[in-house]
């Protein structure tokens, strides 16, 4: 019954393709014109994955994770049947996007448009 974690072959299938499709989407996102960096996220707040340098991957997954958890609260004490589905920052030098999932949260940086 070998497998990763009592894995069915299937389900090993399943999550190779899964696999696959993150890595053709992180791809995508990463070749779009002004992005400077992405970072996958997990539930801890853990950088998992990364486009940036270790100390910057570090302060961004920390800070975000934070301001994300923050930002779900207070969309669920307005209204609890809401839900944060995605979270945008500007500043002077970078936008940053972070899109909340169950496990992970996906941060992108990027030069602003003008």
């Amino acid at each position: 019954m070998g497998g990763d974690r009592g894995m069915s072959n299937h389900e090993q299938g399943l999550a190779v393709l899964k696999q696959a499709e993150v890595e053709e989407t992180l791809k995508r996102i990463q070749s779009h014109k002004g992005v400077i960096g992405t970072i996958v996220v997990n539930a801890e707040g853990i950088p998992i994955r990364t486009t940036l340098d270790n100390s910057t991957t570090v302060q961004y997954a920390g800070l975000l994770h934070q301001l994300t958890m923050k930002a779900k609260s207070t969309v669920r004490d307005i209204d609890p049947q809401n839900d944060l589905t995605f979270l945008r920052i500007r500043s002077k030098k970078h936008e940053i996007m972070v899109a909340p999932d169950k496990e992970y949260l996906l941060i992108v940086i990027q030069n602003p448009c003008e």
